[in-house]
């Protein structure tokens, strides 16, 4: 039998039941958020869950770290129920099987991470052979089948939930930590489900970096249709951090997997409280432009642009823009930007636009700008540059876009998803944003999606985690004394996360990290090596700046 490919087939996902809620095939998408407070307390759960269901979220996470927080999550799920609120609870489980059987009794939905629900990161083995491989494999499978009967009995769905950074030593030894690592350590769980005919299945790829995470979910797709597979597939971006930034980045990730026809349900990671979540996950739904329905019709992807990994168009170079230069910023005159057009006429092809036909593309040597309006589809850009790599067309390409009428909100969200579509699949050398009524600075805006593309670093770069129950201290007020104190360090990745759990491994690839490590208690890490453990927190911020001198990477504000 041929196998099916990413490339000529659309991915079209089963519907499954979470409670009441249908989710996948021509459902809506679903929009979802997890709690920040203690599980333990109860009255404070039940409230922050209500405020979130009226902001909109259609399911609830709860974090479930212990056997003492089952009874807990029960006696909150029966509140909710009582004020009249059927929305599903989904209960996240990281380490302990015992808890997921428990909670799988009564909850909708179980999370499980299968880097470390069963098969533990914290390994010291590093190399394994075929037969150590396999067992490592049966033991899973062990663990995992009590949990399965128990969700089949109970119409239980679980979602399997890769994350980057949080995989076992098991996969790293044979795949790497990478998106194929990613996928494969949840296709094991997927097939130790179908073995015992459990398919009530959500899948996740989450990352806080933008080509890892969309690499991942693509391939995801990919190896599903190979497999013959249709589970529905939750989207996230993990540490998104806060602010403009955190929307921005959560709106190009999410967005442009939208975009490809991928997601039946998402979620918003903000360090702020959940229900701030809901609307921008609601934006990024109103702002991306491909219905279901068109999802159902053809796969998105070209073989010309490979979707599993990076690789910038080649183009030669004019002013800075193209070749090996970062992406330019194009602007009016007197502006912040890298370019201004209205000085450099004498090297702009057709006076800033091109109608589309590659016979009428001027076979000089200018800078060729693709002008479009917001309201036309952002895949017509995408396909021209198809066009191009096709044709060998090696000019350097300004992507300019007219977002007038968009209220501010509207448009950063609309302009995160477009831009990240483009530039996360290494495509346009130069952007043009234009809104005549945006309040804030274009040039700005600008620097913030191309830094959350992972494709030119003009700030410090920030991963924070949401917080949830696990956390034990002020995430958000850390988040900000962190900013506040190294905002000007341009360059360097600081991670802030809010426990050990998932923290030294998700935050990747950051230089510093401030990880909670229990009540009041923060422990400090260079690169994923733990340096100072156990400073309170009070003092931390100030240890995290001595930490970075010792590392040479201080500098002084100017």
């Amino acid at each position: 039998m041929q196998q099916k490919s990413i490339f000529n087939t659309p991915f079209i996902s089963r519907e499954i039941k979470i409670g009441d809620l249908l989710l996948g095939k021509s459902n809506p998408i679903r929009v979802q958020s997890m709690t920040s407070t203690n599980t333990n307390d109860i009255e404070a759960t039940v409230a922050q869950s209500i405020r979130m269901i009226k902001a909109g979220s259609e399911l609830v996470r709860i974090t479930v770290p212990t056997l003492k927080e089952v009874q807990s999550l029960r006696e909150i799920q029966k509140r909710i129920r009582k004020k009249g609120y059927a929305t599903p609870i989904i209960a996240d489980v990281h380490y302990h099987a015992k808890v997921a059987e428990k909670v799988a009794h009564f909850v909708e939905k179980v999370r499980i991470n299968p880097g470390n629900y069963s098969d533990r990161n914290s390994s010291k083995q590093t190399e394994f052979t075929d037969k150590e491989y396999n067992l490592e494999l049966e033991k899973i499978s062990d663990k995992l089948n009590p949990l399965l009967k128990i969700c089949k009995a109970k119409g239980t769905a679980i979602r399997i939930g890769t994350n980057h950074g949080s995989l076992s030593q098991r996969i790293c030894s044979r795949y790497g930590d990478t998106p194929l690592g990613m996928v494969e350590s949840a296709l094991e769980f997927v097939k130790i489900c179908e073995a015992n005919q459990f398919h009530n299945i959500v899948l996740s790829m989450k990352s806080s970096n933008l080509k890892v995470m969309v690499h991942a979910y693509r391939l995801l797709v990919n190896r599903m249709l190979e497999h013959e597979m249709d589970y529905p597939i939750h989207l996230g971006v993990t540490e998104a951090g806060n602010g403009m930034e955190g929307r921005i980045k959560s709106a190009a990730g999410i967005g442009t997997l939208l975009e490809d026809g991928i997601g039946d349900t998402i979620r918003v990671s903000l360090t702020e409280e959940p229900e701030y979540e809901i609307p921008v996950a609601q934006s990024i739904l109103k702002n991306y432009q491909t219905s279901r329905s068109e999802q159902s019709n053809k796969s998105a992807f070209d073989p010309s642009i490979n979707p599993f990994e990076y690789n910038r168009r080649k183009s030669f170079s004019i002013h800075n823009l193209g070749g090996n230069s970062v992406p330019q910023i194009i602007g009016t005159y007197g502006s912040e930007a890298d370019f201004w057009p209205e000085e450099n006429q004498h090297i702009l092809s057709d006076k800033y636009s091109i109608p589309f036909t590659l016979n009428s593309i001027p076979k000089d040597n200018k800078l060729l700008v693709l002008s479009s309006k917001h309201n036309s589809s952002i895949k017509n850009e995408k396909n021209k540059f198809k066009s191009f790599i096709k044709a060998q067309y090696k000019n350097p390409v300004i992507i300019k876009r007219d977002y007038s009428g968009l209220s501010d909100d509207n448009f950063i969200i609309r302009s995160a998803i477009d831009l990240g579509y483009l530039q996360i699949d290494g495509l346009g050398d130069g952007i043009w944003l234009e809104n005549s009524n945006y309040k804030g600075c274009l040039t700005n805006l600008s620097k913030k999606i191309l830094q959350a593309c992972g494709n030119r670093i003009t700030s410090t770069e920030y991963i924070a985690c949401p917080s949830c129950g696990r956390t034990q201290y002020n995430i958000q007020e850390a988040f900000a004394k962190v900013k506040a104190a190294t905002s000007h360090l341009i360059g360097l990745k600081i991670a802030v996360m809010g426990c050990v759990v998932n923290g030294p491994g998700e935050m990747a690839d950051a230089h510093y990290g401030y990880v909670g490590a229990g009540k009041g208690k923060v422990n400090l890490y260079k690169t994923r090596e733990l340096v100072k453990k156990g400073i309170p927190e009070e003092l931390a911020v100030e240890e995290l700046i001595e930490l970075i001198k010792e590392g040479g990477d201080w500098k002084n504000p100017s």
